[in-house]
């Protein structure tokens, strides 16, 4: 679903954007991890890479320091809200106004607006209750593009009610691209406070890029209009289950791919593109380039998410951690680009809307005669991070 822009994708109005939100939005903190960071900068092994496109390549040796985003620790745990306050806010100006369904719901909430939400009825179960617990009024649909379409067309035919799209709509993509913002100064906040965190001593507080997860692609865009010009790269990151790449497929041919039907586990990056965001996504001097990554590799980012950095995240939130990791192309990237220090970037971790029942399930032992969706049993740090992984 699209919409007209009502104010134009620049930098300026996503400056105009924060303003206008951070009275009802949470300042979330920039984390760094050593462990990570060291993984990060540590070359992968011949076992970490049978299996992958790069089997028996020399790998790459880039060097990083990470800087975490933690839009989990956001309002409804979700960066979202960013995005629906300011759309909210913008409506109630212009007529006296999955994780967005709770930000919409909080968002009309607080201004005291009757919201009706449509949501595909497979939708994570915490999520469902989460908008209702913001008194919304919640009608379901079938999982794809063109059923949820049909369901808001009867609740506008039925209600009146002003559509607000999840991430094809400027006036929600302009409040995502506040994280980045948000990110860049307290970046140089934190390095000023903490210089030995710096990988370039002689250009402190710079940042050399930011990756963020994309699904339908608001947040990605976002932060590429609010970085646009800054010197900062921007990369995208999605999983590549069942064609749920559908932004780097699309840049690559030169098409956008108008459909995706995939059961990733990153449930959050199920939608495709739209197609205001692939306007300013497919756009090199916007965004540099989209990368992908297996369920396995999800998997073992999130687990040392949990475990290394005692951050609850969703599986959507790692996978722009997991292709930092383990995807060779972008880790060969930096080796390539950057100078001698390495490069500091900005890790978005997205949501840590999911539950401990699905936390569990995710990491279950695969049942005697079943198979993993991906192969893969080695980790970062070397270990074994799967049990009975059929190969």
């Amino acid at each position: 679903m699209s919409s007209s822009p009502t104010l134009a994708l620049t930098r300026d109005n996503v400056i105009k954007a924060h303003e206008l939100i951070k009275p009802h939005i949470h300042h979330t903190p920039v984390l760094t991890n050593t462990t990570l960071t060291t993984l990060a900068s540590t070359p992968q092994t011949p076992d970490a890479l049978r299996g992958t496109p790069w089997e028996g390549q020399e790998p790459a040796k880039p060097k990083f320091r990470l800087f975490f985003k933690c839009e989990n620790f956001q309002r409804i745990g979700a960066f979202k809200v960013r995005g629906a306050f300011h759309a909210v806010i913008r409506l109630m100006e212009r007529t006296e106004g999955g994780n967005h369904a709770q930000a919409l719901a909080l968002a009309a909430r607080t201004f005291s607006i009757p919201a009706h939400i449509v949501m595909p009825s497979i939708s994570t179960p915490s999520k469902i209750a989460g908008t209702k617990a913001q008194n919304a009024i919640v009608h379901f649909s079938g999982s794809t593009s063109q059923e949820r379409e049909a369901v808001v067309a009867d609740v506008i035919k039925q209600t009146g009610a002003t559509l607000i799209p999840p991430y094809d709509y400027a006036d929600v993509i302009l409040g995502q691209g506040t994280m980045a913002l948000e990110l860049i100064s307290q970046v140089d906040a934190l390095l000023k406070e903490k210089p030995e965190l710096d990988i370039h001593p002689d250009r402190a507080g710079k940042l050399d890029a930011v990756i963020a997860p994309c699904g339908g692609g608001g947040m990605l865009a976002g932060n590429a209009v609010a970085l646009h010009d800054t010197g900062v790269e921007v990369f995208g990151a999605e999983p590549s289950f069942q064609g749920a790449d559908d932004a780097r497929r699309g840049v690559e041919s030169g098409s956008r791919v108008p459909s995706v039907k995939t059961l990733t586990i990153a449930d959050g990056l199920r939608t495709p593109l739209g197609e205001l965001n692939w306007s300013i996504i497919s756009d090199r001097k916007y965004v540099a380039a989209l990368y992908s990554v297996t369920e396995r590799n999800i998997k073992d980012a999130m687990r040392l998410v949990l475990e290394r950095m005692k951050c609850f995240v969703e599986p959507s939130a790692v996978v722009g951690l997991a292709v930092i990791l383990f995807n060779e192309d972008f880790r060969r990237r930096v080796e390539r680009e950057a100078d001698e220090e390495g490069w500091s970037v900005g890790v978005v971790f997205s949501g840590g809307n999911t539950t401990v029942e699905a936390i569990t399930k995710i990491f279950a032992p695969v049942e005697d005669g079943k198979a993993e969706r991906e192969e893969g049993v080695v980790g970062r740090d070397g270990k074994k991070v799967a049990e009975n992984v059929a190969g």
